[in-house]
């Protein structure tokens, strides 16, 4: 103690210099720790932003993936609703020689029904999920689906507006014959020979002016050769 005080009384000189010193040695530490505190504040603040706009971006990701299922609900929907006006003259063999021109392939509206109608099936999904994430391909099937509607309307307009003004008389005759014939090759009531005379003479009645659609006469076919085997 003596040795300090006598250190202090002959070097009393230093302690404004070493106080200077020991001063900014302080000064330095407390901003050297403001700066770390700083720093940590902003990584805090960097990680809290960063948490925002992940959450953002899943949530616009929901929405989005949201609003495209339900846009495919509704062209799937669209797409079961054409088909099924189509189905119509398919299994409705008066309605179907009512208006030749739908299965008329000779006709330009016709044709472009027909493929408009192929390309939006083979374009169709199996399930909304299976396009969600392909902007594209959900684009490419909702045209295709909006073209065949499109063309049905058209194709089906004329067709009903022509009905069968393109036939002359004779061949209006025999539409008539062969109409008549196809709805007792139909019918439940009637033999299975009948049916099947009928079907016959509706075939040659309609030879040269109308084909029906492959999946009416499977139709038919069927339920003649059903008949037969029972």
């Amino acid at each position: 103690m003596e040795a300090f005080l006598h250190f202090a009384g002959n070097f009393w000189w230093l302690i404004f210099p070493l106080g200077g010193m020991i001063g900014g040695g302080v000064k330095a530490v407390a901003a050297a720790n403001e700066r770390r505190a700083e720093r940590r504040l902003e990584r805090y603040r960097i990680k809290q932003q960063t948490k925002i706009a992940m959450a953002e971006a899943a949530a616009r990701g929901r929405d989005n993936e949201a609003a495209q299922k339900r846009e495919l609900a509704k062209v799937l929907a669209q797409h079961d609703r054409t088909n099924a006006r189509w189905l119509d003259y398919e299994i409705d063999i008066a309605k179907l020689l009512d208006f030749p021109m739908m299965t008329d392939m000779r006709d330009p509206l016709t044709i472009a029904f027909h493929k408009a109608r192929s390309r939006a099936d083979l374009l169709r999904p199996e399930s909304v999920e299976d396009l969600l994430g392909d902007r594209a391909a959900q684009l490419e099937y909702r045209d295709a689906v909006h073209e065949y509607a499109a063309a049905f309307d058209i194709a089906e307009t004329e067709a009903i507006r022509r009905r069968r003004s393109d036939f002359s008389a004779e061949a209006q005759e025999r539409l008539a014959r062969a109409q008549n014939l196809l709805r007792l090759a139909s019918d439940d009531g009637a033999t299975p020979q009948e049916r099947q005379n009928a079907y016959a003479r509706a075939q040659k009645e309609l030879d040269g002016l109308v084909v029906l659609p492959a999946a009416t006469r499977a139709s038919i076919e069927r339920r003649i050769a059903g008949e037969i085997e029972a």
